[in-house]
């Protein structure tokens, strides 16, 4: 008996080794999901701007028909997709924030409307407010194009100074010789224009758009990815897309002008841009 009980024990010892040994071993992490595929629209809350996938890809940006603060005319790498607004974001979805108490800024509205009308009247400090809000309440990463980012989804794969080709179509965009029924009036409610080649609206006119990128002067030296400029004169960031007010040739894909950012004007607006996934 006593020289049982070790063999025993032994044995128990071993059993339990070649079964601890035997487990199957622990699944493999799930693979991420598959990015969405360029045109996706995504809207995560009813609250929220409608963004879109724009893919990968190079494009060219700036203009040798435009002026100095244009060029260099350079290739830029889109290194991953990105959603961008389908529109530029509204009253009505700023209104959204305010009830929140999440943006302090009442804008005024001029009295042309809120709902689906751009919002403006917003400087670039209650634009961050808004994208917080914005981010916290769905759980996604929210911010301003890069002026890269813009360009880009701007062009939708065209080269030439619209997205349509080098001349303005008239009725094609809101701005004062756009002959459209807004001109020199104020501004149209979001997408009553066709969208470019991406499904994207009102890149073209309506409001200027800001961006995250310091002001610089030109494209000397900017990044050559869609990175943005965070060093210049960072009091003034780059604004885009022209507007109700100003003439055609400021409301081409490629022109830039430099905005106060403390500055809230009925010419200023936004669009958002969601990280993908």
């Amino acid at each position: 008996m006593r020289r049982t009980a070790p063999l025993l024990l032994s044995l128990c010892v071993f059993l339990a080794a070649t079964a601890a040994g035997a487990q199957t071993p622990a699944a493999a992490p799930p693979a991420p999901a598959p990015l969405p595929a360029a045109g996706t629209v995504i809207r995560d809350c009813p609250e929220c701007p409608e963004v879109v996938v724009v893919p990968a890809g190079i494009f060219m940006m700036g203009s040798p028909k435009g002026g100095k603060n244009e060029r260099p005319v350079r290739p830029v790498r889109v290194p991953k997709p990105f959603a961008i607004g389908k529109y530029e974001v509204t009253f009505e979805q700023w209104d959204a924030c305010r009830r929140a108490k999440a943006c302090a800024a009442d804008p005024d509205d001029h009295l042309w409307g809120r709902d689906r009308r751009p919002v403006m009247n917003v400087d670039f400090p209650s634009v961050g407010q808004y994208i917080v809000w914005l981010s916290r309440k769905t759980g996604r990463a929210y911010r301003l194009p890069s002026e890269a980012e813009w360009e880009y989804a701007a062009r939708a794969g065209a080269t030439t100074e619209f997205p349509w080709g080098d001349e303005l179509i008239p009725g094609r965009a809101n701005c004062r010789d756009c002959g459209s029924e807004w001109g020199e009036k104020g501004t149209a409610p979001v997408g009553s224009f066709p969208p470019n080649a991406w499904g994207l609206h009102d890149f073209n006119g309506n409001v200027w758009e800001w961006t995250q990128d310091c002001w610089n002067e030109d494209h000397e030296g900017a990044p050559k990815d869609t990175q943005a400029r965070t060093s210049g004169d960072c009091v003034y960031r780059a604004v885009r897309g022209g507007s109700w007010y100003y003439f055609r040739r400021l409301a081409r894909n490629s022109y830039r002008v430099k905005w106060l950012t403390q500055d809230r004007s009925y010419n200023v607006g936004f669009r958002v841009v969601r990280e993908v996934p």
